[in-house]
């Protein structure tokens, strides 16, 4: 965009953005259309909205759209129509993140348009030039990392807000006002169409198989998260916080160690190695950086020549040990967008567990309830599985099937609990699995069978006994029975409600 009229004071906001395409009308699309509907006849000379497929919240927002001044078109042809419409290209096409680049939308707009850029990338530039940004992505842990970052920045007194997946839009956020530091959960979607989003401070967690068949291939989901990266070195003084535990991550992390300094241009921090969270990566290859788990039971961050202890790993309310990742991944965030040590431990001291992930829900019987709805991976629910160390667990599986390997749950599951119900639609190649598998069970081992989440649950406390863990931890999407995985936790925790207050229980 060499030459293009900028506006003072922000990122990179033309003062013309000319003609404007948004591609899908979901809760990204929604956030674009409301946000340049009142720059039309101004910065925005023409806005056009590709809805997708007809359903009664994208008729409602299209109506509204067009109501307010914005030409509307449905279907796959949307984008040719909207095209003819306006009388020539778009300068500018902000796709939702439901809708691939392999798809025929997508391709359209690709063809009649100057660019195709996500709402966080359009969100990045519009901000404020002296706002901060800190992106969080990976496969799993976003949302409580995102989470966690916001709440730290927050109890240093920080103007920071937790934006993105996890609940209002950057777009939004942006419009509003009021926010100094973004601290942005980001997807494999949304990064895909980046080009300039330039974050102070990028998370790469975990990166393992998932949304494949968005992205065509797991070198393209890869290549998609390892975007939150390119435009470090644009951002003085910015920081890269790597899963090191992680096989593809911690290549990530070989990599930069490879450059200089000034050929990286910007520091990185390894979260644990290939030993696990206690490797100090500072002794094992020589990084600046480190942040790990001490022999003292410490979480400690090396930042720029300083090492913080901050808290004893048993002090977090977060279970397991995927979530003192999450906690050092957090608190070197925290840490080098200049928050004191002592205000991190404390903050991380306070933070509780989030909605959905291995959140405790209540009693039945003695036995305690977990909701890890936000489970819908087998990664996710192996961390879920080794959170519960020494303790009797009953475990739920199932839902709608992503087709993923099922061996290495099996092989936890027989490790860390002592009865599995496989129920919804996965179900019955959730069981299959544990049956080939049986010679390897231990003694003991039970394994049920439900249709639906309200009888696994109750097959679950067959199973569960005062001091025993139940925990619905599906490793799968809710589609089969639920329209998203908050509605799938919220029914297991009503459930759980109504048996504790049940006579007896």
């Amino acid at each position: 965009m060499a030459g293009v009229d900028l506006i003072a004071g922000r990122k990179h906001a033309p003062r013309r953005l000319g003609r404007v395409l948004v591609l899908g009308l979901g809760k990204s699309g929604r956030a674009v259309v409301d946000y340049c509907l009142p720059l039309l006849g101004g910065r925005v000379r023409a806005l056009a909205v590709a809805a997708g497929a007809r359903t009664p919240a994208a008729e409602e927002a299209a109506a509204a759209a067009r109501a307010a001044g914005a030409l509307t078109a449905f279907g796959d042809k949307a984008v040719r129509e909207l095209s003819r419409a306006v009388g020539g290209p778009f300068d500018l096409c902000v796709a939702s993140p439901g809708i691939p680049a392999s798809s025929t939308l997508y391709a359209d707009a690709a063809a009649v348009s100057a660019e195709v850029v996500s709402e966080v990338e359009l969100a990045w530039r519009e901000s404020a030039a002296d706002s901060r940004w800190a992106a969080v992505t990976g496969t799993n842990g976003k949302t409580t990392v995102t989470s966690l970052v916001a709440h730290l920045l927050r109890a240093a007194g920080e103007d920071a807000g937790a934006v993105g997946n996890i609940g209002e839009t950057c777009l939004g956020a942006v419009a509003a006002g009021g926010t100094r530091t973004y601290v942005a959960e980001v997807s494999s979607y949304q990064l895909a169409s980046t080009s300039r989003f330039a974050p102070d401070a990028a998370v790469l967690l975990n990166v393992t198989p998932d949304h494949l068949a968005w992205h065509g291939g797991f070198e393209a989901y890869r290549d998609a998260k390892l975007k939150v990266l390119a435009n470090l070195p644009r951002v003085p003084g910015s920081v890269a916080v790597l899963d090191a535990t992680d096989d593809v991550t911690r290549a990530q992390v070989r990599r930069l160690r490879a450059l200089t300094r000034a050929e990286r241009g910007f520091s990185y921090v390894p979260v644990g190695g290939g030993e696990g969270l206690s490797a100090d990566m500072r002794a094992a290859c020589g990084s600046e950086n480190a942040a790990f788990l001490g022999a003292d039971g410490m979480l400690r961050v090396a930042l720029d020549g300083r090492e913080a202890a901050l808290l004893r790993a048993d002090e977090l309310r977060i279970k397991g040990e995927h979530n003192v990742s999450n906690a050092l991944a957090a608190a070197a965030v925290a840490l080098a967008l200049g928050a004191a040590p002592e205000t991190v431990a404390e903050g991380l001291r306070t933070f509780a567990p989030l909605e959905h992930r291995i959140e405790p829900c209540g009693t039945v019987g003695g036995a305690e309830c977990f909701n890890d709805s936000k489970a819908t991976n087998v990664d996710a629910t192996l961390k879920a599985l080794a959170a519960f160390p020494g303790r009797r667990l009953v475990v739920l599986l199932g839902g709608d099937d992503k087709g993923t390997d099922l061996a290495p749950l099996v092989e936890a599951v027989h490790e860390h609990a002592a009865a599995a119900v496989c129920f919804g639609a996965a179900g019955p190649r959730f069981a299959a699995a544990f049956e080939q598998a049986a010679p390897n069970a231990p003694e003991g081992f039970c394994l049920l069978r439900a249709s639906r989440l309200k009888d696994a649950f109750e097959a679950a406390l067959s199973q569960a006994g005062p001091g025993d863990a139940v925990l619905l931890s599906p490793a799968c999407a809710s589609f089969d029975e639920f329209g998203s995985f908050e509605e799938r936790g919220r029914v297991f925790k009503s459930l759980v409600s109504a048996r504790a207050g049940a006579p007896g229980a």
